[in-house]
Order: C-alpha cells, then sequence, then structure tokens
C-alpha cells in the first residue's frame, strides 16, 4: 500500500513515466504571440511552393529590399523531422507540463518552446543584416496541407508566400535535376535513358523518344497537384488577407511588378524605382544552373535552366496524355491552359 501511494505521488508531481505517446501539441494562442512579440518584434513570412517552382530566385530577389532578409531552407514546417520534433516526445511534454514547473503557470509550454527556437533563428539572421522583416524559404514538395496547418500552430500572424510554377516545367526540372545528381533513385531504365540521351539527344527533343518514364509522371504530376491544391486551400482558409499566391512565370515576364506586389505584401515601407535595376542584375545570374554545369556539364547543357516552355519541346504525345490525365484541371485553374486540347 505504501509503495502504491509513493507511486501515485510520483504521477501526481512528475507524470506517468510509462507514457509513451504525447497529447497534440497545442496551438500558440494569441496572448502568447503577444507576449513574444515583446522579445521577437521583427515581423515574420515563409515561402513555400514545391520543388524546382522558382522559390531560390524568389528568395535572392526578396532580399534584395533593404528593409527585407530572407534566407533558405530552415524547414521548420516542410521537412521532416520539423520544428515541432524539439517537443514532439512524451518525455518533453511531461517536462514542459509538469505540476512542479512553476514557470508554465499551469499549462504546456510547447508553443512557446517552438516559437521562440523559430524567432531566434530567423532574428538572429536578420539582425546580422540590419532588416526588420524576415522570411524562410522552404520548398513544401511532400507534405502540402499539413505544412501549411503547422505553421499556423505556431506563425498564426506571420505572412505565407506561395509560389506555383507550370507542373510541365516542374516535371522537366525536377527530371533533369536527378540526372544531373545521378539520383540514387533512378531505376535501371531511368539509367538507360541519360545513357542514350548522351549519346544523341535528337531524338528526345523531336518527339521520338521520352526522357521519363510513366511511372515518374504520374508521381511527380500527382504530387504537384496535391501541393497546389492543399496549399492554396489551407492558406486561403487559415491565412486569408496573410496570404500571397502568384506565380513563376509572371515573375519572370514582368519581375518588378511582381515584386512590388509581394514587398507590399510582406509590409515595406516603400519600393524605390532603383530596385528594378537590382532584380535585372540578379536575374543574370543563375547559380543553380552554374552548379548543374560544374556537377554534369554534359546532362546540364541540354535543357537551359529557369525557362518557361521547356515541356513544348520535350514532351511526347504519350507524355502529354498522361499529364492531362493526372494534372490537366490543374493547368487550367492556374491559367497555364484555358482547356485540354494542347
Amino acid at each position: 500500500m505504501l509503495s502504491r501511494l509513493r507511486s501515485a505521488a510520483r504521477i501526481l508531481l512528475k507524470g506517468d513515466p510509462r507514457k509513451n505517446k504525447r497529447n497534440p501539441i497545442p496551438a500558440i494562442t494569441l496572448e502568447e504571440v503577444a507576449e513574444i512579440k515583446q522579445f521577437f518584434s521583427r515581423e515574420k513570412f515563409f515561402i513555400f511552393g514545391h520543388a524546382r517552382s522558382g522559390t531560390t530566385l524568389l528568395t535572392r530577389l526578396a532580399r534584395l529590399h533593404p528593409e527585407v532578409h530572407c534566407n533558405y531552407q530552415a524547414h521548420f514546417f516542410t521537412r521532416q523531422p520539423l520544428l515541432k520534433s524539439l517537443v514532439n516526445t512524451p518525455e518533453a511534454e511531461e517536462w514542459l507540463t509538469r505540476k512542479s514547473n512553476r514557470w508554465n503557470q499551469g499549462g504546456d509550454l510547447s508553443a512557446l518552446v517552438l516559437r521562440a527556437s523559430a524567432d531566434f533563428i530567423l532574428e538572429r539572421d536578420a539582425a546580422r543584416e540590419g532588416k526588420n522583416i524576415v522570411g524562410d524559404k522552404s520548398p513544401s514538395s511532400t507534405i502540402h496541407g499539413q505544412a501549411v496547418r503547422d505553421m499556423h500552430a505556431v506563425y498564426p500572424d506571420a505572412k505565407l508566400v506561395y509560389i506555383v510554377r507550370d507542373g510541365r516545367d516542374v516535371l522537366i526540372s525536377e527530371r533533369f535535376r536527378n540526372f544531373v545528381e545521378e539520383s540514387k533513385f533512378l531505376t535501371a531504365e531511368d539509367q538507360r535513358i541519360i545513357a542514350d540521351l548522351k549519346v544523341d539527344p535528337a531524338p528526345f527533343t523531336d518527339g521520338r523518344r521520352s526522357i521519363f518514364t510513366e511511372a515518374f509522371i504520374r508521381r511527380v504530376a500527382k504530387g504537384w497537384v496535391a501541393n497546389l491544391k492543399e496549399t492554396e486551400d489551407e492558406g486561403r482558409r487559415l491565412f486569408g488577407d496573410h496570404y500571397f499566391g502568384m506565380r513563376y512565370e509572371d515573375l519572370l515576364q514582368t519581375p518588378f511588378n511582381e515584386m512590388s506586389k509581394l514587398w507590399n505584401f510582406l509590409g515595406v515601407k516603400s519600393v524605390d524605382a532603383a530596385l528594378g535595376e537590382k532584380i535585372k542584375a540578379e536575374m543574370s545570374s543563375n547559380p543553380d544552373e552554374e552548379w548543374q554545369a560544374k556537377r554534369n556539364e554534359g546532362i546540364a547543357s541540354f535543357l537551359p535552366k529557369g525557362h518557361a516552355g521547356n515541356w513544348s519541346r520535350l514532351f511526347t504525345e504519350k507524355d502529354k496524355a498522361v499529364f492531362k490525365e493526372v494534372a490537366g484541371e490543374m493547368l487550367i485553374k492556374w491559367n497555364y491552359e484555358k482547356d485540354l486540347n494542347w
């Protein structure tokens, strides 16, 4: 009996050590947001987008503004293990909710731990740059809508920027990145395509040969559709006027106009016309293209990097048919096509 009483007292004070699953991590409250902004006051934004959709270019352009800093791929919400892994264990929950822990005011400190960790990482960089608006760009190719929900649970006051690119060009860019890097996920059929492409690229540019396998088209196209639908739906639902959707192709065509809209959305005081020249200079370079050329020049030189419409010279009729089946309606929704007759 004495042993049981001691065990009950220990559980009351320290929690149940046998618990093997934590309760859901609570979302940060608006009161907690107000409190933490007393310490981390800079405005925050996050750039999401399917991989190979222009998130890197957008980051490089966004931080040209004297008030805006943006850096690369913290993956707080977009790639495992995610920011929430810091507190997503029974042990962390027990520690942060323990009744003898007088700092938690009878609640769960998990949301504040997550917010403070991310805020410090972001603001440390921004302080070094002397900028008061700071964001992270992290491609959101696999987690889709859950990434938006996880972001909102920690940053309901932040702004979400979502950039979309024609899924057919996404498909090509992702394919060639895998080729250049000689990805470990390439199949034997993929390897045969690479070998043939190096010997004679002509059949791959006139519709006789495809650079894809059907399985690759279906997998990437399905992921692209899910990413667009879930991210936009959840972005608009959760963030409202703090959600900003844009197209990569519009950024290429009218860069100063698109960046002016983005900067104003982020809350800058003004947009100087002189930034137009800085944008042109930044867009004249392509570090990713240079890196790929160094990695595998023979394959990289086959495809002009960053261009819109590369798909039109590389898709075979079968490629088109498969893509239409999986993602044709999403092309229409984002105004890449008027109908399926392409």
